[in-house]
């Protein structure tokens, strides 16, 4: 069998690198590496190699993390040293041990193809990295907002902290480089470049990966000294950092925020905070090493406090919001009253164990009682809520058994039975929710027009409307049961993109997919997606709802037909 390495050159499928340009090949779908840990599929590609999602076949096939360090040498010498650099690499990582770093598990050498491969074993992470929720966002025209940045801050920079307590400094923080880890909400720092640099300079290890050099951290996210000079402090990585927290503030590249030929951030044009971080952000981004922060602490005694703590990964405010609207006479102290009292309710809807555009149940009970005590006129009894409302401790709401959409069901301390049902439905396919509101919002707008995209209440009058959402999310649960995806494919939907079919074209040029061409595999994925859905063979190309089933469905397709089933 013939394969290509990403330059299109022709090798013979026993080969390990390129025979032209010497370019590491992939590791097939199936390899067993060390007799152990067998290759589900490539996760990405680095400089010093690639990264594979593996199973681990000594511990009930639990899914691991191989990271492949891929020198091309002849000389024994060499070898021997290169693995000296690789061990040495591989204590330091082992030696962490941090709840939000990837834990190490393994070193090995392992021959294949007649060439010596060096694996590093770490956790597998499960989640999606910022650059991905960035992406999630700019889809719908949004970005991070200050809070959620602020967030990510707290929770990243103790990490931070912990690392460089160590004597380790990452090099290479960017929105990639951190997962949100779905099992708890936390920011996980991954991919450590220490194992890449070293090496680098020592010239006898070719890393080259098609245009992709070993480079000591990314352009535009790594200070000066590191790029130009291949120095490192621990300021910079909060360097990095900050560039990192630009980059989710705004939607925008590095590039788009520095003015190189002045040599200035450009504050107040494409970077709008608050004075007080955009202060930290300035000291973290000082030219010189020495002007900035020295260590994670001190940027977090400086970081402003925010109005409501708010999850890592919040929920996007475009989703369908049944708010509670408040609409009251009044002078401007009056106004002002209701002001505050609706940022209290916020704050506690923030915290609920609810979908965002369910928590306004919750709190419309109040605002329904402060409307009738400023009618009342009753101003110190509205002043006895506004303290009263920032002690309420709320408990996890009970399931009810009355349905979403029956009347009877507004009360606002009760989640509905149904809408539970399908939050549960929707959690265990493991379908990202952003996601899944969205398509579902859009399927219901799409059918009712006449509401112009309205907010929906939890009164009584809108029940049937909140019956109707609840029926297209329960079909569109149904449709993607029966559309047998695998877990990867559905966790991935809301983030495919045009991206991924140029990949499948390249990988087919390549001769990856053996006798199948990308026209079979459009020809295949449009058959199964019409049986879905018929008679939306027009939504297909649209990535906002119907797109993104139709790309899993050809990303699972293409991961039958490179593991050969």
């Amino acid at each position: 069998m013939q394969v290509f390495c990403t330059k299109n050159h022709v090798n013979n499928g026993s080969n390990r690198f390129c025979t032209h340009c010497g370019e590491p090949l992939p590791l097939p779908v199936g390899q067993l590496v060390d007799k152990r840990y067998k290759i589900i599929r490539q996760l990405g590609q680095g400089g010093f190699g690639r990264t594979y999602l593996a199973e681990d076949k000594n511990q009930a096939n639990k899914q691991c993390v191989l990271k492949e360090f891929a020198p091309q040498v002849q000389d024994p010498q060499d070898l021997q040293k290169a693995k000296e650099l690789f061990e040495r690499e591989a204590k330091t990582l082992k030696k962490l041990q941090h709840p939000q770093i990837p834990k190490f598990h393994a070193s090995l050498q392992e021959k294949l193809g007649g060439k010596d491969f060096f694996f590093l074993v770490q956790d597998y992470i499960d989640g999606d990295n910022y650059r991905q929720l960035l992406e999630q966002r700019q889809s719908q025209k949004q970005t991070f907002s200050e809070e959620e940045v602020l967030t990510l801050l707290e929770k990243i920079l103790p990490v931070l902290a912990y690392l460089h307590s160590q004597d380790v400094v990452h090099r290479d923080i960017s929105p990639d480089n951190l997962i949100w880890r779905r099992s708890d909400s936390l920011p996980v720092l991954i991919d450590f470049g220490g194992v890449k640099q070293l090496p680098a300079s020592q010239g006898f290890w070719f890393t080259q990966l098609a245009v992709h050099n070993t480079l000591l951290g990314k352009t535009g996210y790594a200070p000066e000294e590191q790029l130009r000079q291949g120095k490192v402090y621990f300021s910079s990585d909060l360097y990095s950092l900050a560039v990192t927290a630009l980059v989710l503030l705004t939607g925008k590249e590095p590039q788009a925020l520095y003015d190189s030929y002045q040599g200035i951030w450009l504050w107040g044009k494409e970077i709008k905070v608050s004075p007080k971080l955009e202060a930290v952000f300035k000291k973290m981004l000082a030219y010189q090493p020495n002007a900035r922060y020295q260590n994670a602490n001190q940027v977090l005694k400086d970081l402003p406090t925010k109005g409501a703590t708010v999850a890592a990964k919040p929920q996007n405010p475009q989703i369908t919001k049944l708010k509670t609207m408040i609409v009251a006479p009044g002078g401007k102290q009056t106004r002002q009253v209701i002001s505050k009292i609706h940022q209290k309710t916020q704050l506690i809807a923030n915290k609920m164990p609810l979908p965002v555009w369910m928590r306004p149940f919750a709190v419309s009970m109040l605002g329904t009682s402060v409307i009738v005590l400023i009618v009342a006129g009753s101003f110190a009894a509205v002043n006895a809520i506004i303290r009263g409302v920032s002690s309420i401790s709320l408990p996890t709401l009970p399931t009810v058994s009355n349905p979403i959409g029956k009347p009877g069901n507004d009360k606002p301390n009760q989640q509905p039975g149904r809408l539970s049902q399908i939050l549960s439905r929707r959690q265990q396919l493991e379908i990202p929710e952003a996601y899944f509101i969205r398509m579902v919002d859009n399927l219901f707008y799409a059918q009712k027009p006449e509401l112009q995209r309205r907010a929906l209440t939890g009164k009584s009058e809108d029940a049937p409307l909140r019956d109707e959402w609840a029926g297209i999310a329960e079909n569109l649960l149904q449709k993607l049961e029966q559309a047998q995806l695998s877990p990867a494919a559905r966790r991935k939907l809301g983030s495919y993109s045009q991206k991924d079919f140029d990949r499948w074209r390249e990988q087919a040029k390549a001769g990856q997919f053996g006798d199948y061409t990308l026209k079979e595999l459009t020809k295949d994925t449009n058959t199964q997606f019409d049986r879905l859905f018929p008679g939306k063979q027009g939504e297909r190309s649209n990535l906002q709802t119907y797109g993104q089933i139709w790309y899993a469905i050809a990303a699972d397709r293409v991961s039958k037909v490179q593991s050969g089933n």
